[in-house]
């Protein structure tokens, strides 16, 4: 019998841009949702075997009424929006797929620093603003620029990606320190807390879980120098929001640059949104977009989802 398989979200794909001859040529019965609602998930799964998802919440009370379900297929490395321990109690095979956005997520993570670094967005506004051809001379220095070589990074999570991370920085001739796992008190690699008085860039690469939940909160963003700046393109939950609003505010931190937010989409009067903070830069987590990335991505999921119908 052809199993019957149901992608959930698919449009965080972008399929169209993609090659899908590997999902074309699944031996299942496919059926794609371009997004659904949560009032729309159990009936979308009720009668499925496998299940391709992104980020829509798969709850125990939804898995419950799918009971043809033996695997959940995630289309991205984090996993915190499936219940696992439903999963585990049902039977229920989940499975991420790691390491396909590292050359993509670095890479961002490299560009909120630089242009943070540089003043890179309040320049381009001042161009815009004509305020270059006002100029009395050839340059503006409106802004400070520092260069990032013999400065100091903090990296929290050192996976694939914080490895590739800790490559770039030292190609820009940066120090760089590793912090130990949070909540891990074996860990021999020195405390975050140890670290963050001397790093000039903090950058976070760890996942989302109780250890590491509004890790920088107030507490932590004291403990950093005014010039430092935070790069987050991992989980916007790492953050204190409302505790990185007021030091952005009050300049207790140089800057920071994030590609996540606790909750996405953002509301219109997201504490961080609600004004334009020029020492805030948020990109709409998209630094896991690059087509090759995407394309890694589709092809591993549709690849373990094939391993597993067998």
């Amino acid at each position: 019998m052809v199993k019957k398989v149901v992608f959930l979200d698919a449009e965080t794909m972008d399929l169209s841009s993609l090659d899908t001859s590997a999902l074309d040529n699944l031996n299942a019965d496919v059926t794609l949702y371009h997004q659904t609602q949560m009032k729309d998930v159990s009936k979308r799964i009720q009668s499925v075997d496998a299940v391709l998802v992104n980020k829509v919440v798969l709850r125990a009370d939804d898995l419950r009424q799918a009971k043809q379900l033996r695997y959940i297929g995630v289309t991205a490395t984090g996993m915190n929006n499936i219940d696992h321990d439903y999963c585990q109690h049902a039977g229920i095979t989940v499975q991420n797929v790691e390491g396909y956005g590292t050359d993509s997520v670095a890479q961002h993570t490299l560009t909120l620093a630089l242009n943070l670094a540089t003043n890179f967005v309040a320049y381009q506004q001042d161009v815009r603003k004509q305020a270059w051809s006002a100029s009395s001379h050839f340059c503006l220095l409106n802004h400070p620029v520092i260069e990032l070589a013999g400065k100091h990074a903090v990296i929290v999570g050192h996976g694939e990606l914080g490895k590739r991370v800790e490559a770039l920085f030292k190609a820009m001739g940066m120090k760089v320190s590793i912090a130990a796992r949070p909540g891990k008190k074996d860990d021999p690699r020195p405390s975050l807390v140890s670290l963050l008085p001397h790093a000039d860039v903090i950058s976070l690469h760890c996942p989302l879980t109780e250890d590491t939940d509004k890790l920088i909160d107030a507490d932590m963003l004291s403990l950093m120098k005014p010039t430092a700046f935070l790069i987050n393109t991992a989980r916007g939950g790492l953050i204190d929001e409302e505790a990185l609003y007021h030091a952005l505010k009050n300049n207790h931190i140089g800057g920071a640059g994030l590609d996540v937010l606790s909750v996405e989409p953002p509301p219109v009067d997201h504490i961080l949104l609600k004004e334009a903070l020029p020492n805030l830069l948020v990109t709409p987590h998209n630094a896991w977009i690059g087509n090759g990335a995407r394309q890694t991505l589709l092809d591993r999921a549709i690849a373990h989802l094939a391993d597993f119908l067998g």
